[in-house]
């Protein structure tokens, strides 16, 4: 078993019970040193205090871990950041009402404001100039989907 995969194990049921997602665990050593970064997130954009929670949280497993052996490591616990693709429900759910940007598998791209989704399709409108187009995008179709950053978004349904 990978040190990647040991860490994901142990810390997981942990993350979880605390109330959030462990969406990835990444290890660089330079030289004799560990950089391990987990990325967590939460039903809602984490705030600076559940970073912190989950960062001790994860620190008090690894320092007691075994398979950790006597090599220093550096912990970084950090949120997915707004490129991060949306590839699970509960990233959909998050970011309803947000504007999307989807890559097809036939590398044609779609942006739109995502205002609803099931389990195999997502409901993406968009606003041309004032003329209002609705795609329905079946999930198997999608090779990435991201939030778009909107700088001056209106408070406004058909937007």
């Amino acid at each position: 078993m990978s040190l990647t995969q040991a860490i994901t194990d142990l810390i997981s049921p942990a993350v979880s019970e605390a109330g959030f997602f462990l969406e990835e665990v990444q290890i660089a050593s330079p030289g004799s040193h560990r950089i391990i970064t987990c990325v967590v997130d939460g039903q809602t954009p984490l705030n600076l205090d559940q970073v912190t929670v989950a960062s001790r949280l994860i620190s008090e497993l690894l320092d007691t871990a075994e398979f950790m052996g006597e090599t220093a490591f550096t912990l970084e616990v950090t949120s997915p950041g707004i490129d991060r693709p949306l590839t699970h429900p509960r990233h959909w759910r998050k970011n309803l009402t947000r504007l999307i940007k989807v890559t097809l598998l036939d590398g044609s791209t779609t942006i739109g404001r995502l205002t609803e989704f099931n389990e195999s399709n997502a409901i993406l409108v968009e606003n041309i100039k004032g003329r209002i187009k609705e795609h329905s995008i079946a999930f198997a179709d999608i090779k990435r989907a991201v939030v778009e950053i909107e700088f001056n978004r209106k408070e406004s349904s058909d937007e």
